[in-house]
């Protein structure tokens, strides 16, 4: 089951405070674990989040860049969300009304994992296994899975897949029963975490 995404931080309390402020604490359940890391951040990461910007989304925007967001340019071109950085630079997307498969108007909407051409079929079978979630939409672009249909939160996957010059800094996390704890690879090369 997934239970939740780690993330690395140089400072802790300031990121924890930065998050629980910038979801409003509407996380579907889903724990943000942040532990301490030495290494800043280093290239596009592979694993973000999404909020969701409510009918105010210019208000929305305006409150995170108080919080201590700045707006990034990641080579996304002109389109319908807007790309912000947490204090740590960690890319996050702030989505409008209407964005296709966004059930809730505030708080974590979407985690949103890069995957490569050649496992774009094979990523999601694996999340599918790993998360106890299920394809709840599929597109040309990649696949969108739910615990439940009406679940507010979504795993998204589809490529392009940045490339990976170093551990990630967020990963997802898994509660499974009956396999041993630790940190391990998916089909992706992408580092998890499994907890008992």
């Amino acid at each position: 089951m997934l239970t939740g995404i780690v993330i690395d931080a140089l400072d802790v309390a300031r990121m924890d405070g930065f998050w629980q402020e910038a979801t409003r604490g509407r996380t579907d359940g889903l724990r943000l674990r942040f532990v301490p890391t030495a290494k800043p951040k280093a290239g596009k990461n592979r694993l973000h989040l999404d909020l969701a910007g409510g009918p105010d989304w210019e208000a929305e925007v305006g409150r995170l860049l108080t919080l201590g967001a700045t707006r990034v340019d990641i080579g996304q071109g002109d389109v319908p969300w807007d790309v912000l950085a947490d204090p740590e630079g960690n890319e996050f997307c702030v989505l409008r009304p209407g964005h296709p498969g966004v059930l809730a108007d505030s708080g974590l909407v979407a985690i949103c994992l890069d995957v490569a051409e050649e496992d774009r079929y094979s990523q999601p079978s694996f999340w599918e296994s790993q998360a106890d979630w299920h394809a709840a939409e599929s597109y040309d672009w990649g696949v969108r899975l739910r615990l439940k249909p009406t679940s507010p939160v979504s795993l998204v996957m589809g490529p392009p897949a940045a490339p990976k010059a170093a551990r990630n800094r967020l990963r997802l996390e898994v509660t499974h029963r009956g396999r041993q704890p630790g940190e391990f690879l998916d089909v992706g090369g992408n580092e998890f975490h499994v907890t008992s």
